[in-house]
């Protein structure tokens, strides 16, 4: 058992830190901004996935209850498999394109040890 938690914290912890790290470069780097823009997205879309990306690695990290922990996972797992779409589809290189991919298995281990330790830290859904 304290293994799958040390796994499960790892895997979350990483996570948490680089949506954390991301928002922060979507609200501050210009390389970011331009690289929305070659990707196509709006201006303003990189702000609201910057805020999403905040709110999740909250919500990945505190005790919510286990269905706002699914849909956190949930949402973090199409971002991922979006970034990998758009990277791809803009003809970006192969290291832009397995980025999303490396973060999106993080996920995967996040999410099965989270399973495996029974949700035991998450608040009973009422």
């Amino acid at each position: 058992m304290k293994g799958i938690k040390i796994t499960y914290w790892a895997a979350t912890g990483i996570i948490a830190f680089m949506m954390v790290y991301s928002a922060y470069a979507y609200f501050t780097d210009p390389a970011v901004a331009q690289g929305f823009q070659h990707l196509g997205f709006p201006a303003y879309f990189r702000i609201e996935l910057g805020i999403a990306k905040l709110i999740g690695a909250i919500l990945l990290v505190a005790p919510v209850s286990a269905k706002i922990k699914e849909w956190t996972y949930a949402g973090f797992a199409i971002t991922f498999v979006s970034a990998f779409i758009a990277h791809t589809v803009s003809g970006d290189p192969v290291a832009n394109r397995m980025g999303p991919l490396i973060f999106l298995a993080v996920l995967v281990v996040s999410y099965v040890m989270y399973q495996k330790k029974g949700n035991k830290t998450a608040v009973a859904t009422a």
